[in-house]
């Protein structure tokens, strides 16, 4: 008895200590990066590297203000194309959809997810970087904000960039989705289909009240990955250090600048700091709006719970 007790002891230390541990990675990368951010930090302005534009490393100047702009506009374009879609395609698999069907396309959404980022890239730069390309001097002679493009784009652009994340992220967010219209019990389909409400309105006024925490888990999800993606988006976004006025415009995100830089030119004062401060910039942002999200997240679960 006391040798088995002695086990379970033993066992669950060992675990608390691994848990411990997976939770205070993001504290220790955090910290990591600071350290070595800090000589740059010691010598800067911050106000003067987050917002000043001009990136000059053999000058001494490292301004970041460009990159974070483009970081957030890639993903910010990634998403508004990913969630709708991807949250329609999850209702049809999970509720409209044949079981046979379902089996067939379920498999093919998670394999997108274990495709390679150099993959997408590749694919990016010879389909959709030639279609940006095409439409861009007919969507820019529309004369709309935000989509003007002039007489000409090459195509490496926020928007190629935006729609090759948003590929990455569909099969996040239509697995999650699913598992979770399906985890959904089904004496409330069954509820509201007794009281006359069609299949649309039992799926948008009782499963999307029940599923809704669990949906914005699979978009949190998505966000994260689509901030931080590297290999794909550096392939066809550009890469041109400069503020973005269109989407049609080249872009230069953190996670490019980094991947791009990182361990050349190095002899230079203070440029693996300033990059390192990039990467820490780049947490921080993710590390933001996961918090920001999981906030809404519990207030939409107490929500739901109040009634």
């Amino acid at each position: 008895m006391q040798i088995r007790r002695l086990k379970d002891t033993i066992s669950s230390s060992a675990m608390l200590a691994t848990t411990a541990f997976a939770g205070s990675l993001a504290l220790i990368v955090i910290l990591a990066l600071y350290l070595r951010s800090k000589p740059i930090l010691d010598t800067k302005p911050l106000s003067e590297l987050l917002l000043n534009s001009s990136w000059l490393p053999s000058q001494g100047s490292f301004g970041l203000y460009p990159a974070i702009l483009s970081t957030l506009y890639v993903t910010a374009i990634a998403m508004l194309i990913a969630v709708p879609l991807s949250i329609l395609s999850a209702i049809y698999l999970a509720e409209y959809a044949k079981e046979s069907l379902r089996r067939r396309v379920l498999p093919l959404v998670d394999l997108l997810a274990g495709i390679p980022p150099v993959v997408y890239g590749v694919w990016g730069v010879l389909t959709i970087v030639p279609f940006v390309a095409y439409i861009a001097p007919v969507a820019g002679s529309l004369g709309i904000p935000l989509i003007s493009a002039g007489r000409f784009s090459t195509g490496f652009s926020l928007l190629s960039g935006g729609i090759v994340l948003a590929i990455m992220v569909f099969p996040v967010i239509i697995s999650i989705t699913v598992q979770v219209f399906r985890s959904v019990p089904f004496e409330v389909r069954e509820a509201s289909l007794s009281m006359g409400a069609t299949q649309w309105q039992t799926v948008k006024h009782a499963l999307m009240r029940v599923a809704l925490p669990g949906i914005a888990a699979a978009v949190i999800l998505g966000f994260s990955r689509a901030l931080g993606e590297t290999m794909a988006v550096l392939m066809v976004v550009g890469n041109v250090f400069m503020i973005p006025s269109s989407v049609f415009d080249p872009a230069y995100p953190l996670p490019a600048l980094i991947a791009n830089n990182y361990g050349e030119m190095m002899s230079i004062p203070l440029y693996d700091s300033a990059l390192l401060l990039a990467a820490l910039i780049l947490m921080l942002i993710i590390l933001l709006f996961t918090v920001a999200a999981r906030l809404i997240l519990i207030r939409i679960e107490r929500r739901i719970a109040v009634g």
